[in-house]
């Protein structure tokens, strides 16, 4: 079963998880307000997906923080331990081993159809 990272106020966790039951593709959702992405898994995702896919610097927490595009990569990592809504969203672990960063209708519809 694959699973969707995300908040429930996101709009693209939304328009992942529409897409999904429209598709009756079972899912689990993880939802990063509650649950601690730890470090064994960033360093697992970033061996599929590099920072400048996982780590979000147009949402609101990027905004809040004050933080700048210029920022390094291990600076990046050190603010996604700590600050789970960098993360861009949804994160979605599928069956294969494939990691998927973000919405995009047609790579979903690539990948579950």
């Amino acid at each position: 079963m694959i699973k969707v990272y995300g908040i429930t106020t996101c709009g693209s966790v939304k328009k992942a998880i529409a897409f999904f039951k429209a598709k009756v593709v079972p899912y689990t959702f993880v939802d990063l307000k509650s649950t601690q992405i730890s470090e064994a898994k960033l360093t697992e995702w970033l061996s599929s997906q590099p920072m400048s896919i996982l780590f979000n610097t147009k949402g609101t927490k990027f905004k809040t923080l004050g933080l700048t595009k210029e920022i390094s990569d291990v600076e990046k990592r050190s603010w996604l331990l700590r600050e789970q809504l960098l993360f861009k969203r949804p994160i979605v672990e599928c069956e294969d081993g494939a990691l998927l960063v973000g919405f995009d209708e047609e790579v979903y519809t690539k990948k579950f159809s």
